[in-house]
Order: C-alpha cells, then structure tokens, then sequence
C-alpha cells in the first residue's frame, strides 16, 4: 500500500453530497496527498459505502476508515465489506475499526461495555469464516484505534497497525515502542494556520471541547502527563500547543516531521479552521507544497 507520509484527515466529508466529494477527492490527488480518512458520526454517511464512493471518484487515493465503530456493523458484514473494496481497489483502502465513544454509542442504542475485550472478540469473528469473496492482489491492510498500552498491544498482536487519534508527538513515541517495527503507525494532527497565539489557541479550545469530555482521550492525556488543571477549561496553553500545530507552514511541518522522527509511518493532518464538520481546502492547499515533499 502506498500509503505515504502525509494524507488528510476530513470530519466534514461525511456529511456532504457525492458530487461535492468527487471535487474534493480530485483536488486532493491534484495537491499531492496520498490519503483521505474519513469517520464515522451520528446522521453521517456509512463508512464502508462511503469509502467505495470515494475510491470509484479517484485515481491513486489511498481511502481509510478512522475509524469504522466495531458497535454499528457486524463483524462479519465488516469484514466482508472491507475485503471487497480492498479487491475492488487493490492497495487503495485501509479498513480502520474502533470502539468509538460511550456517548455516541450508546445515543444508537447499544451498551458501550469492556471495550478492549469486545475488540478482541470482534477480531477473533471477524477471522473466523472463510469468507467467498475473491481475494484481490494484496491483502486487506486493518489497523485499529488505539490509545492505552493494552489496545496497542491488541493492535501489535491482531492488526497491522494502529491509527491515534487526539494525541501529542509523547504519544507516537510511546506507541512504536508498544507497536515495534514494522507495524503501521497512522496518527492525527490538527492543524491551524494562525500565527497570532491568542487566536490560534482560543480557536483551537472552541473546536476541542467535546473530546476533553471522553474519558477515552482524557485517560490517555492524563497517562502522557497532562494534569487537572491541562484538562480545564478548554484545556491549558501546553496542552493545546501539544495536540494543535498552529503557527506559519513551516510550523506544521516541524510537528509532522517531529512525529515521523517519533516513529510515525504516516500523518494524517486535520485543518481545524473552518470547525470539524465543515470541508475547507484552504489551508490544505496551502500546506499541500511544503508537506507532500516529505
């Protein structure tokens, strides 16, 4: 899979018509950028089918579910999905799978219950059947969302790599020392092109409200070293400055840069300007010159 160093990580494509994601798709191979994540929220677009949207609208993309909720699909009906778009598309899709948040899963009607050991179990019958769909060239490239020691240490065992989300450059390093070599390392990076620091860090508390409310991400800031009073708030200046690479472009790409030399495979970026659920190609454009020459 040629996955690349950086890709593009979109909140708001799930949420916008074919015709709109068939321009973005083509812009972003046109810019340089190996890779589109996309999610999976409440009222958005299935990720599976979403994914074979964007591929079919592509020429060499990279597509990646970031992730696809072990919750809301079958294990087998995933597996059997992912397996025909990596076919389809040989070295095209990466199937990301997670256990998602307590809030949102249990809003759809299920019990968010001993997540790491329900993906462990969702693994074992993802595997289980011998599946009839036809085998494409390259095997079907998995990786799961992962932030404490044990999901990456699942993630070590069971997948071919892991894809963090919300985490500082510490994080990375401390996950390839978990993941060891030759295991995908895919984490986000928010990005924000401002080099006022008062906006930028103001801006960026807007946007990361909601995720300093999920005990998932506040356990793993809080086992990086993050304290009560970096969690308040809207979250500290050290703390914002650690999951945020706001400044100039130069700026953006010492922080991408710092988290390969971490041990990063692939970066997937994340412009936060415009908000999390809207597609602004701004900044990407700007970036696109000095970040796919990596």
């Amino acid at each position: 899979m040629q996955l690349g160093k950086v890709g593009v990580w979109l909140m708001g494509v799930g949420f916008e018509p074919a015709s709109a994601e068939r321009e973005l798709v083509a812009e972003l191979e046109e810019l340089g950028y190996s890779a589109l994540w996309i999610g999976e929220f409440p009222g958005g677009k299935e990720p599976l089918t979403h994914a074979g949207l964007l591929l079919a609208a592509s020429r060499d993309l990279v597509v990646a579910t970031g992730i696809a909720s072990i919750w809301s699909h079958d294990p087998m009906a995933m597996a059997s999905g992912a397996r025909t778009l990596s076919e389809a598309y040989p070295g095209r899709f990466l199937l990301g799978i997670g256990v998602s948040h307590q809030f949102i899963v249990e809003a759809r009607g299920h019990r968010y219950e001993r997540p790491l050991s329900r993906m462990r179990e969702y693994l074992d019958a993802m595997d289980a059947p011998e599946y009839r769909v036809p085998d494409g060239p390259e095997p079907l490239t998995r990786v799961l969302a992962a932030l404490r020691p044990p999901m990456l240490e699942l993630a070590a065992k069971r997948a071919d790599g892991a894809h963090p989300y919300f985490v500082p450059v510490e994080h990375t390093a401390r996950a390839r020392e978990i993941l060891g070599p030759g295991k995908l390392l895919c984490p986000e990076q928010g990005v924000l092109l401002e080099t006022d620091p008062a906006k930028a860090r103001g801006q960026a508390r807007e946007l990361i409200a909601i995720y300093l409310q999920a005990p998932n991400y506040i356990e793993s800031l809080r086992a990086l070293g993050f304290g009560d009073g970096d969690l308040a708030n809207g979250g500290s200046d050290r703390l914002i400055d650690a999951l945020i690479a706001w400044g100039d472009e130069d700026a953006v790409l010492a922080r991408v840069r710092g988290h390969l030399d971490a041990g990063a495979d692939h970066v997937c970026i994340q412009p936060i300007a415009s908000g999390w659920g809207t597609i602004d190609t701004t900044e990407l454009r700007r970036l696109a010159p000095v970040l796919t020459a990596v």
